[in-house]
């Protein structure tokens, strides 16, 4: 069946179920099991749901998981409602953004009022994912933040730290940087202590040390002094070598021995996007800058 037999059909069950929607609201139908008729419109609309998705149809999709959603929810049907509506947010996903993300806040009302928080933190990470990659709205990606919180209240403490972390990156592009600075060091302090995570809390003071560093000169320099005290190793890793070189570059006011330190640090560990985009800023508050880093 190609793709317009399958939205023939699938516009033959919307009808259907309509049908049976009208039916059950009926004298006699309220009398003679109104609600079965209702469960099996809801089936109709999910079916129907499918074959647009078959279809590719995404938003057609969309709007019938969000009938039967909203039949679910009359039939006392939480847990199926929600469901319904995370199905409604999957397929908008690829037609409207927007509507993707209402479609999921519904369903997260749903599971925060039955008590699932863990699922309901699941899909707040979809919606900043959406306004991450989607929508590209950095200041709402920090939806992030309140999956921390649903899984913090749940005892999933990896999970949270994940969600602080994407939450760091971004208040810190957003030069909201005491926030990062705040997020970095607590995970790091909870790193350093676990002796699987232990390596990676060089990393967060590093970042925690640039944010500081974003700020003014001398808190990052106090900044180096507190994590080396706080966590010896950090002394002797290349994050600190490089962040000792370009405290003296930039009292120095050298840009050349900056941009230098920078580049031998890349040679070996390449910078991503966001250290690229934090050490520029530092670089452009030395006397004499160029645009570029290496």
């Amino acid at each position: 069946m190609d793709n317009s037999g399958k939205e023939a059909e699938a516009m033959a069950l919307l009808a259907e179920a309509e049908r049976k929607v009208k039916n059950s609201q009926s004298f006699f139908s309220g009398l003679f099991g109104g609600s079965s008729k209702i469960e099996e419109a809801c089936e109709m609309y999910a079916r129907a749901a499918n074959m647009f998705k078959m279809a590719k149809n995404w938003s057609a999709a969309g709007s019938a998981f969000c009938q039967a959603a909203q039949l679910h929810l009359q039939l006392q049907s939480k847990h199926d409602a929600a469901t319904c509506f995370v199905d409604a947010g999957n397929a908008f996903k690829k037609a409207d953004p927007q509507e993707a993300i209402n479609c999921l806040m519904r369903a997260i009302e749903i599971y925060t009022d039955m008590g699932r928080f863990t699922i309901a933190a699941k899909h707040h990470i979809s919606i900043a994912e959406i306004y991450e990659t989607e929508l590209v709205d950095i200041e709402k990606a920090i939806a992030y933040e309140q999956s921390a919180d649903y899984y913090k209240g749940e005892e999933s403490n990896s999970s949270a730290n994940k969600c602080l972390l994407k939450v760091a990156g971004y208040a810190a592009q957003l030069e909201q940087y005491q926030k990062a600075i705040d997020i970095y060091e607590q995970v790091g302090t909870t790193a350093m202590d676990s002796p699987l995570l232990k390596y990676s809390a060089k990393d967060y003071f590093f970042k925690a040390a640039l944010c500081h560093f974003c700020i003014d000169m001398l808190n990052a320099k106090l900044a180096v002094q507190k994590y080396e005290e706080l966590f010896p190793a950090f002394s002797d890793s290349r994050e600190c070598k490089l962040m000792k070189k370009l405290l003296d570059a930039h009292e120095e006011q050298n840009v050349d021995s900056y941009t230098e330190s920078v580049k031998e640090y890349d040679s070996i560990s390449r910078l991503d996007q966001w250290l690229t985009t934090m050490l520029l800023r530092i670089k452009k508050s030395i006397q004499g800058d160029e645009e570029d880093l290496r």
